[in-house]
């Protein structure tokens, strides 16, 4: 699995109607801050194993995407962090985390648990 990059506006509208279906996991990553390079590591190393299946993985790069991301924030009501992983589901945030807070173990936990 991979992560599906997220640059448009209509690419997002897309992720936030396919979370009525599927679950829904974005990771908001800055390329040039070591921390969110981390989290993103933390990311590839658990869909390098066996990832939830039945979960859509999308990355928005703020520098590239601000208005994007700047969009999840407003629309989902939480603060704006970098790195920062939301799991959305019905269009609601159910789970988000930050930071150093990103490693496999949560990751497994909240997605390898059904949700």
């Amino acid at each position: 699995m991979d992560l599906q990059e997220l640059t448009t506006d209509d690419q997002l509208a897309a992720v936030f109607d396919r979370s009525s279906d599927r679950p829904q996991l974005i990771l908001k990553h800055s390329s040039t801050c070591p921390i969110s390079g981390s989290a993103h590591s933390q990311i590839l190393k658990y869909l390098a194993g066996t990832p939830a299946a039945d979960v859509d993985y999308s990355l928005i790069v703020v520098q590239k995407s601000r208005p994007l991301s700047n969009a999840v924030a407003q629309r989902l009501s939480i603060r704006h962090e970098t790195p920062q992983a939301l799991l959305v589901r019905n269009g609601a945030a159910t789970w988000n985390a930050s930071h150093f807070d990103i490693t496999v173990a949560a990751l497994a936990a909240v997605l390898d648990a059904g949700h």
